[in-house]
């Protein structure tokens, strides 16, 4: 093999060839995205050369896509999120001219929805009902609190400075008010991995709060959104909430019940099955209600769905053996959507991209816009560590859950620019337009200002305020965690050790990975040895004690 260094020494101490090996099990996914890309446009230019051509609509989609994924990954080596650089290239593609996609903008709405959908899916599958019983007194605080407080700043502050109308300032502090588990999720893996903050059950705590906090967002802003384009009656409009909530809650019900037997968790391909039925139901949830004018039941039949049939779900685990266990973590549809949202996620943050024109830009609406998000944290901020009082917890520890709700990014990307969608395909007046586009703007500025500034904090505060612990066990007097954690953003948050520690009883010291290895996703899959054979080497070794100490007594 020819390398492009005079020796593999040389190409040894390189900094960027060293990061790269270092972080190949995460960098090296991204990567195998571009490379389905490549192979699927090489089918189509030999099938579809029409298509294929660069000058076609649907190749200059494709290529927003792709040139994002690819920013994206070029963003990380700065240490920033990838969703900057993805939002950056929607960003710099519309204003060169090539994001006309005249023809295509009902495909451009079914991609958003298609991102939101996988978004509730997993809030949903976030959900941990055991940990809820334990913690919901907090959790309802650290939810609601916050969040009336930051949305409530915020519409006051958005009918003072943009003289928004009471109802679209509401919609406004709905989409900046979300959490973004993408953030978040990935700060918390590599904090379990440095076994920071596992004593106290902050882990449990922040997940639960993530999942609430975006689960009410999502919802209270589909009710907004349904009231301020409903062209009913006021009473029409009054009902359409309540009425929603019902629909959404028996749809969600019944489909997850269903899930919890269909497929039968003896079938051979039972992770695939669920997969693709959850999605499915999460799909007829959110488009189905639209169809039959109840919108505001889509998001919650979606999250009901997931989060009834994660119920049946976990009761089968508890029943697994070590190996089956094993493939559940590898395989379940947790790990399934996080892969879609690979897909997802680049075109989540360069559609929004692409909405900002800086020809149109309106100086004002961005500088009163970051005044209004600046606002709204510090409040939010301030009533959230209000919040986090009546456990044991330190102030440092009720600090750090504290800042964990500062991150916005993912919710933003996909709520931001549904008003303007809606209010374009309904044909309304100027006025709702333009109230649209302030929402998707401020929305843009969210997202540059708090999700690398949050993911920063979380980062380098996380050493120096949390303790480092062994378990994720907490005495009864304080707050009480649960060992099925489950990441809002896709990724489990439970390793291989940590189930096989809480089912049964084996150590996992000698599997702690630390952050000099290869990653977060390597972190995780390096705890991929059988337990079985440790469990017979731990016995082997017991019997051979044993036997060595008889023989002295004797």
């Amino acid at each position: 093999m020819i390398f492009p260094f005079k020796s593999k020494r040389n190409m040894e101490n390189c900094e960027c060839w060293q990061y790269l090996v270092r972080h190949w099990p995460v960098s090296s996914q991204p990567l195998a995205l571009l490379g389905i890309f490549v192979l699927l446009w090489t089918i189509a230019d030999i099938y579809l050369p029409e298509y294929a051509k660069a000058s076609s609509v649907i190749m200059r989609i494709v290529l927003l896509f792709v040139g994002a994924q690819i920013t994206g990954i070029l963003v990380t080596f700065l240490r920033l999120p990838d969703m900057l650089g993805m939002l950056f290239f929607g960003v710099v593609y519309t204003n060169v001219g090539l994001a006309d996609f005249s023809g295509y903008q009902k495909f451009e709405a079914i991609l958003r929805e298609c991102a939101l959908i996988n978004i509730m899916l997993l809030a949903g599958l976030g959900l941990d009902g055991n940990a809820f019983k334990k913690l919901w007194f907090m959790i309802l605080r650290l939810t609601l609190v916050p969040t009336i407080a930051e949305v409530t700043v915020i519409s006051v502050m958005a009918r003072l400075l943009l003289d928004m109308p009471w109802l679209w300032g509401i919609l406004l502090g709905l989409v900046i008010t979300a959490v973004s588990p993408n953030v978040v999720i990935t700060v918390m893996l590599k904090l379990r991995e440095e076994r920071l903050g596992l004593n106290n059950g902050i882990h449990t705590l922040i997940y639960a709060m993530t999942a609430c906090n975006d689960v009410v967002s999502i919802f209270l802003f589909s009710v907004i959104v349904a009231v301020i384009f409903s062209t009913g009656t006021l009473t029409e409009q009054v009902l359409l909430g309540p009425i929603g909530i019902c629909i959404g809650l028996v749809f969600g019900y019944l489909f997850g019940m269903m899930l919890q037997y269909l497929p039968s968790k003896k079938a051979r391909y039972v992770y695939g099955l669920r997969f693709v039925l959850t999605v499915l139901g999460g799909c007829i949830s959110v488009m189905g209600s639209k169809a039959i004018g109840y919108p505001s039941a889509g998001a919650l039949g979606c999250v009901t769905v997931a989060f009834i049939a994660n119920i049946g779900w976990k009761q089968d685990q508890r029943k697994m053996t070590p190996e089956q266990l094993q493939e559940n973590e590898n395989c379940n549809v947790v790990k399934r959507l996080d892969l879609l949202w690979k897909f997802l996620k680049p075109v989540s943050f360069a559609l929004i991209g692409k909405e900002i024109k800086f020809s149109v830009l309106d100086g004002r609406v961005v500088g009163y816009g970051l005044l209004v998000v600046l606002l709204g944290s510090l409040f939010r901020l301030a009533f959230a560590y209000i919040s986090t009082y009546g456990g044991n917890l330190s102030w440092k520890e009720r600090a750090y859950i504290t800042i964990s709700g500062f991150p916005k990014a993912t919710v933003q990307a996909a709520l931001g620019p549904i008003a303007l969608d809606l209010a374009r395909s309904l044909n309304s007046d100027q006025e709702n337009l333009s109230l649209a586009s302030q929402v998707l703007i401020i929305s843009v500025i969210a997202i540059i200002f708090t999700a690398p500034l949050g993911a920063i904090l979380m980062l380098r505060l996380a050493p120096i305020w949390l303790k480092r612990g062994e378990d994720d066990s907490f005495d009864s007097d304080g707050i009480n965690g649960s060992n099925n954690d489950r990441g809002v953003g896709g990724e489990s948050a439970l390793t291989a050790d940590d189930i096989y520690t809480s089912k049964f009883g084996i150590g996992n010291r000698r599997f702690t990975n630390s952050s000099n290895q290869l990653g977060d996703d390597a972190a995780i899959g390096a705890n991929t040895i059988p337990k079985t054979m440790v469990a017979a080497a731990d016995e082997s070794a017991n019997v051979k004690v044993s036997e060595k100490t008889d023989h002295h007594s004797v």
